[in-house]
């Protein structure tokens, strides 16, 4: 028996020997090992990171020394290093590069992980110290992050569920493990059907009306499909966007348009409507055992919203404006289609064909005679520029180093005194093993080690941007190029930290407050000062005409009725979903007709996000939290605001400020407070409608 409790010990030794995700990496700067990482090492590396853990965790509650911050709440901080770092890995690599047997092992670790945490939060012994500590804060004399730390961690456990009797953290734990499995088969399911749907063209009359590069683009798509000669349209946006722009074929517009509204909804083996019902049910039940009325009440309660009521609020008030300008953008493509002969009611699938008419006959402006000026590599100089310009950063590409996918671009990013700043990895184009949007994530956040060290961040964008085809390289659409400084600004929030705790640190913000960063980028964006930056020729590399950019200025505010209504549309169902107080069978189509009933909107919109592809919501941890966009945008059309003051977009002062007082403060404040030491007063609405046309600016 003992020889043999010998060998198991020295094959566990060994197995953690050799698993790279248990060791230091020897990689340059320390990014993870990608070409030594292989799918059977995860479930072992999270369970010896969990092993790890729960050591820690005894060793903090055995202590006989009486509990302090140094003991109890930072050894707790430091305790899962090992397993974060795992888990960071895994999950950012099921997102961009996932395969049949990552999304099992994901299914198999989400329960365990949520169980783990549990037994974390509902330790009685290890609550009982921190508590201890939390409630002699005021004589503890701790510096503004730990304070912010100990607050936190004892907010953690409450809200984690450490007050609850024991029949009801039973109760809790169940449905946490549940819940983590739930939103994991939504996201899968998604990701299957988004890959499942092909429009194949073989008759080239179908394509009347798209331009050259559109068809190109479908033309190649065929090809890797294995339909040489004819032309593929796929969900991925940068195929069904321009498809639905200039198509005139217009049951071909409305099959491609409804395939992706449909997906989830097929009665199929990946139909997401259960899965709805169950999140939605479970959501409410975890809340009313948390002692709040509903889901919304329970997760805002921890935002910068604080209620439902207030992001109600905020969502009415763009609401109304936004409303009638999409009633009259409706009104004048329905007389278009009239003036063309056209004896149809204007529908959602004819939205984008109809919306670039009227932009060509009122601005002379056409998508694909922007394009050509924003190829990709040069658009992500632009944005590398801007950062440079605001806070002295440079980008060097670095070639000798691991990446997860052969797409993928490295960066070493340097502050202007040469010190390291971070690793920023990009990833662009859309493929099967990716699932959908646009994101920024961490392999590393930035941090401090116990003994003080700062150890910098490694960040990486993932979009699924137009690819490059076999004559052209990738060329954006003005979206795109938005997109790209949107993640871009998230990226600088996890690249620019100078936070000590992990926990606090980059982009650990509120759901509220994380996307100023991201959004504020956007507005450097379409600055003609910046476009000159990086709006060259691909061919020529002629700078974009001032014509075209007089053009797309002139443009900015048009169609906003329906981006905005369609944004605010998803905001409200969000939101009506997790506002409910009562479990019930819910049929989500129902639901969705009554919520949309409710707030007005017309038939020729639909909400960005329909129920069974709501990701943000129901798989990517937004529930009760897609307002978030608006509220931050509130947020930064008022923070550009500092900058167009000083008639100066790349002012020092303002740049410095919103690096030192935004940027590298992570979560270690209250967001309010941080943003008011950045701005000197509190925002208001205004800035937010006059951006999108809804209101005129005073004096104007």
């Amino acid at each position: 028996m003992t020889l043999l409790l010998g060998a198991c010990s020295k094959t566990a030794k060994k197995t953690v020997t050799m698993n790279p995700l248990l060791n230091e990496f020897s990689t340059p700067y320390g990014v993870p090992p990608f070409d030594k990482i292989q799918n059977d090492h995860f479930i072992p590396a999270f369970e010896e990171g969990m092993r790890l853990q729960k050591e820690k965790i005894e060793q903090i509650v055995n202590n006989n020394q009486t509990p302090s911050f140094q003991n109890t709440i930072e050894a707790l901080e430091y305790s899962g290093e090992r397993l974060t770092t795992i888990s960071e890995i895994f999950f950012n690599l099921s997102a961009a590069k996932t395969d049949s047997a990552i999304q099992q092992i994901a299914k198999t670790v989400a329960p365990m992980l949520s169980k783990h945490e549990d037994e974390i939060l509902l330790n009685e012994d290890l609550f009982h110290k921190v508590k201890v500590v939390y409630n002699k804060k005021e004589h503890l004399n701790l510096e503004k992050e730990q304070a912010k730390l100990l607050e936190e961690t004892y907010k953690g456990f409450v809200r984690g569920g450490a007050n609850l009797a024991p029949e009801k953290k039973e109760e809790l734990i169940k449905i946490n493990e549940e819940l983590s499995v739930l939103g994991l088969q939504f996201g899968e399911n998604l990701l299957n059907e988004t890959n499942d749907f092909l429009l194949i063209i073989d008759n080239e009359k179908d394509l009347s009306g798209l331009p050259e590069s559109v068809r190109a683009a479908a033309a190649e798509e065929a090809k890797t499909a294995g339909y040489e000669g004819k032309w593929v349209y796929t969900l991925q946006k940068p195929s069904w966007i321009p498809f639905l722009t200039y198509a005139d074929n217009r049951l071909l517009r409305e099959k491609l348009y409804k395939a992706m509204y449909n997906r989830g909804n097929n009665g199929n083996q990946q139909d997401n409507n259960q899965l709805i019902s169950k999140l939605i049910n479970l959501r409410l039940k975890k809340a009313n055992i948390m002692d709040f009325e509903n889901w919304s009440a329970f997760l805002l309660d921890d935002r910068m919203a604080k209620t439902p009521e207030n992001v109600y609020d905020l969502l009415y008030k763009v609401w109304e404006p936004a409303l009638q300008r999409a009633k009259e953008e409706a009104f004048s493509m329905q007389n278009l289609i009239r003036k063309e002969g056209g004896k149809f009611k204007l529908a959602s699938w004819d939205w984008w064909y109809y919306t670039e008419k009227i932009r060509k006959e009122k601005y002379d402006l056409d998508e694909e005679q922007l394009r050509p000026y924003f190829e990709l590599n040069n658009v992500r100089d632009g944005a590398f520029a801007v950062a440079n310009k605001l806070f002295g950063l440079t980008f060097n590409e670095i070639e000798e180093i691991p990446v997860y996918h052969e797409e993928c671009s490295v960066f070493k990013v340097t502050d202007s005194n040469g010190a390291h700043i971070g690793i920023l990895y990009l990833d662009f184009f859309p493929r099967a093993s990716k699932k959908g949007g646009a994101w920024m994530t961490s392999y590393r956040k930035q941090h401090h080690t116990n003994e003080g060290k700062n150890i910098r961040p490694v960040i990486s964008i993932v979009c699924n941007f137009s690819k490059p085809t076999a004559d052209k390289p990738a060329l954006l659409s003005f979206e795109e190029v938005t997109t790209l400084f949107h993640e871009f600004g998230h990226a600088l929030h996890g690249l620019l930290s100078q936070c000590r705790y992990y926990s606090l640190s980059g982009t650990a913000v509120l759901r509220d407050f994380v996307e100023l960063p991201s959004q504020i980028m956007e507005n450097w964006a379409p600055e003609p000062e910046v476009l000159k930056l990086f709006a060259k020729h691909y061919k020529t590399g002629e700078v974009i005409p001032q014509k075209l950019v007089d053009k797309l200025t002139a443009a900015d505010k048009f169609n906003q009725g329906f981006a905005t209504t369609e944004y605010l549309a998803a905001s409200f169902l969000d939101m009506d979903y997790h506002t409910i107080t009562e479990e019930s069978e819910m049929n989500p189509a129902l639901f969705e007709v009554e919520s949309m009933k409710k707030i007005g909107l017309i038939d020729e919109i639909i909400p960005r996000y329909k129920s069974t592809y709501f990701a943000h919501i129901f798989s990517l941890g937004y529930s009760s939290g897609y307002y978030s966009y608006l509220w931050a945008e509130v947020l930064d059309a008022d923070a550009f605001e500092a900058f167009k003051e000083t008639n100066n977009i790349f002012d020092k002062a303002a740049a410095t400020s919103f690096r030192k007082n935004i940027l590298e403060q992570g979560g270690t404040e209250d967001p309010m407070k941080l943003y008011l030491n950045f701005r000197g007063k509190k925002p208001t609405t205004d800035p937010l409608l006059v951006r999108r046309g809804l209101k005129i600016k005073e004096g104007h």
